[in-house]
Parts: C-alpha cells; structure tokens; sequence
C-alpha cells in the first residue's frame, strides 16, 4: 500500500490582517515546523500564488521559508493550481491559464526552482472537461479530482492502477474521501487508528490518496495537526509524492471523469447542480453575482487593460464571494459586499467604459447587496440553514428505536456507553465526551453525520468484537450507509474563516 497526502492552503488575496494571523499562528506556522522534524517523510501540498505574495508581504516569510525547506530537504513536493482560487469551470480558456501561469511565476518568485509541480489541483477540485484540456495543453502530467468524479459515486475508483482522461493525456488522481475525512473529524488520533483504518489495504499493491485544507490542523480543529505529526511520523514507508506514481503504476484504461468538486454529493450529480455552493440556480444572489462577473469580463474583453488593472480583475475572480452566499449554511455578508465591491471598482477602472456598462455594473452591485441584506434581516438565511441541516439528516432512532429496530439501537449505545467509563479510568476524558456527546446526539436526533462517525469510531476501537456484532445490524448498517453515501459531503469540518 502507498500513501498521497495533500495539503491545500489558501486565503483571499484581501484577507483581513486578524484573521490571517490568527490561522498563521494556529496552523501554519506550527504544522510546517513541525513536518520539519519528522524524519523522511513525503508530503504533497498546494500553496495559492495568492497567499505565498499575502504571507510575505505581511511579514511571515518564516512560513515560506520553512516550506521552501521541506522541498529541498526532499519531504515535500508542489502541485499546480490557480492563484486567485477562481472556480476553473466557469472561466474561458485564456482566463484559465492566465490564472495558472501567474500562480507558477508567483511561487516560483518565492520558492525558486524546487518548486516544479507535475500534478494539478483544481481549487475546490472544480472539474470539467473543459478543465482538464486546458492543463493537459499546458503539459501537466496529473490532475487531482475527487472520488466523485469517477463515475458519479456510483463506485469506487480503482487504485492499484492509473487512469488517463479521454481525448488527454492527462492521468486522474482520485482522492479518497473515508481516510481522508476520517482524519480531518479527528476520528483517526494515533497510528493504530490509522492502519486500523486502512488494515484491509495494507498488504495490497495499491494507492490511497487523502486530500485536505491544511487549515483543518490546528486552525479549524485546534491540536489535530499533532495527530497528524503522528501518523506521518510513523507511516513514513508507505509515502509518496505524485511524481512518484508513474513508477509503482501502470496507466491501464482511460476514464471520463464527471464533472464535480470535492464537496459534490451524489445528490447534486443526479440533479445537475455539482458546483451547488458556488453557483445555485436558485439562489438570487449567486445568479446576480455571476451575472455582475461575466459582465467586468465582457466589457473588459472589449478594452485593453493595464497589467495592474489585469490582476485587479483576477484578484475578483476569486470563489470565496460565491461559497460565502450560499447560505447553505455558508453565509457572510462581509465577504460577500468585499467581493462585488473588488468587482465593480475593476469595472469602474476600466478606461473608456460606457455610462450604459457601468450603470449596469452598479445595478448588479446593489441588487446584490439589497437581496443579501434582505435575507438576513428578514430570518430567511436563518431558514435555509435550518433546512440545509434537516436535509443531510439521517435521524438515528427513527430508523432503529421507533420502527422496532429496539436491539439495534440498545447495542449501540450500550458499547458506547461501555467505552465512556472505560475512557474516563484511562482519563482520557476527551474521548469520554467524544461517545457522551454521539449518545446525546442520536437520542435527541441532532445525529447528521456523527452516527457514521461513531460507529468508524467503534469498528477503530473495538475490531475484533465489532466483526462479532450481529449479522442483522450489520445488514442494517449497510442499508444505513448506502442512504447516508448518497447525501455525505466531501468535506466533513466546519469551514469558518
């Protein structure tokens, strides 16, 4: 078995100086010192031209600096992307690779001639076909998509081989979502955990890809980048960096991924609706962001644009404005206005404009303003989180306890119970709290993921004895999960900025 593990980080170009410290303190600077103590290692990350230019410029070359040196002490190796993390599927080709190149020179600017990706990452894994002819025309070797990709979810990518991309020959790299969220929950704590997680691979000649915001440690999940100090520490025979699958694989059959991001359901594929928190049809204020978007690109085409007012116009390209208005359940009417209003003052910059395209310009902006507004203050933000959160819930005990599945849900929470007091006379409370809190959840029904989460939790505990359980809950556990794989999300943690 071989290992990929992917770090991708990234902050707007325009992050607030608070906010960037605060991530800087709490997850770069502890995660890339400490992968510099551990010893031969191969770890593969993602770095925005966007903020590698943001951390230098405000005074936090020590993170670029220790990055650079993970690369030449051999630990570490680049992938490709682009530098203002625009949403690649909506952009024309030109845009496209102006987006890459300028996140090429960026880091190699900072990083020098280590710095030389042969894989691709697509920001939010935003695939299309389209996507994937433009990297392959610009002679990358590899793209990194997600599981979903391969067929819709309808099964797993094979991995003791490599697929090439139709009409391309670009090879896909699917991440693979259970280790790789199983890790970021902070279901995963030590190495045995690990290979308990990964024990039926293990002996097999195969990959496992685990692709993650490197902001998860230490930033959205305080201390969980010792955890994965831990288990890189200890499973260091097993890394490899992208450039090295060509050596251990064969490409044998050719693939045409569909198109999705990372945190596609199946559920979205089915509806057409993949890229459903950047661009929802039925969300007003994304339709009328896209449309504030396309129009500075339409008026820009028709005008020769200076190189600054040409990064001003990339810098707006960014996703963040789109993800922060989909209210589902992600919502900030600060970045939001930030976005549109980096937007609108590149339209307005724009030598020779036409009263008529900038009138409309300032129209699209405060549509977008008055709708956001409007939602928040009169509680319907409020209501489509709520009915988002209803929407991936899988309720527990309605589908056990309360149709006369009573054994099902009694053994269940009597393991956990059993492992609360054997938590608490080893003191490890946090794990006590761990199962009090799943107890809590699936009795009161607020269980959305966390039963899945539990029972890895238990199959990670208790192995041999959770192999013994009864056939009928195992049956029921697969039915249980076939439900929960259609509507799971890629990406398990709280984002928060």
């Amino acid at each position: 078995m071989h290992w990929i593990n992917f770090l991708h980080i990234y902050q707007p170009s325009d992050q607030s100086n608070d906010i960037l410290e605060k991530v800087t303190n709490e997850s770069y600077r502890p995660l890339f010192e400490g992968l510099l103590d551990i010893p031969k290692i191969k770890i593969n990350i993602n770095i925005s031209g966007a903020l590698t230019e943001l951390l230098y410029k405000k005074g936090y070359s020590d993170v670029i600096a220790n990055i650079k040196k993970l690369a030449e002490s051999g630990k570490l190796e680049f992938t490709e992307s682009a530098k203002y993390h625009s949403l690649l599927p909506f952009l024309k080709e030109d845009e496209m690779i102006r987006q890459v190149e300028k996140n090429r020179k960026t880091n190699r600017k900072y990083f020098g001639k280590v710095y030389d990706p042969v894989c691709f990452f697509p920001p939010e894994m935003a695939y299309s076909e389209k996507v994937a002819k433009v990297i392959d025309k610009m002679g990358y070797k590899m793209i990194l998509i997600d599981e979903i990709a391969y067929n819709g979810g309808k099964t797993a990518a094979p991995s003791n081989h490599l697929f090439k991309i139709e009409k391309t020959d670009l090879i896909a790299v699917f991440r693979e979502r259970r280790v790789s969220n199983s890790i970021m929950s902070a279901i995963v704590r030590d190495k045995k955990d690990f290979l308990h997680l990964i024990e039926d691979d293990l002996d097999k000649e195969k990959y496992i890809c685990t692709a993650m915001d490197g902001e998860t440690f230490g930033h959205h999940r305080p201390s969980l980048e010792k955890t994965l100090f831990k288990i890189m520490g200890a499973t260091s025979q097993y890394h490899l960096f992208f450039s090295d699958l060509l050596d251990h694989f064969e490409v044998l059959k050719e693939v045409n991924p569909v198109a999705s991001t990372w945190a596609s359901t199946v559920e979205d594929i089915k509806k057409n609706v993949q890229f459903y928190s950047w661009k929802n049809p039925k969300n007003k204020v994304h339709r009328v962001q896209w449309k504030l978007q396309n129009h500075l690109i339409d008026v820009a085409r028709k005008n020769k644009l200076s190189s600054s007012l040409m990064e001003k116009l990339d810098q707006s390209l960014a996703s963040d404005q789109f993800f922060w208005a989909s209210g589902e359940p992600w919502w900030s009417i600060e970045v939001i206005e930030r976005g549109a209003w980096a937007t609108l003052q590149v339209l307005k910059s724009i030598p020779d404009i036409s009263k008529e395209d900038l009138k409309k310009g300032e129209e699209y902006y405060k549509e977008i303003l008055l709708t956001a507004f409007w939602w928040q203050r009169s509680g319907k933000i409020e209501s489509m989180a709520r009915k988002y959160r209803e929407a991936v819930r899988i309720p527990f005990k309605e589908r056990t306890l309360e149709v006369g599945g009573e054994k099902v849900y009694n053994r269940i929470v009597s393991l956990m119970e059993r492992e609360i007091k054997k938590a608490t006379r080893e003191q490890n409370f946090e794990k006590a709290i761990l199962w009090r809190d799943a107890i809590w959840k699936l009795d009161t029904k607020n269980d959305i993921y966390d039963l899945m989460h539990a029972v890895d939790r238990l199959r990670l505990d208790l192995p041999s004895e959770f192999k013994e359980i009864d056939p009928e809950l195992n049956r029921f556990f697969g039915k249980y999960k076939e439900e929960y794989d259609k509507i799971k999300p890629g990406q398990p943690e709280e984002r928060r900025a």
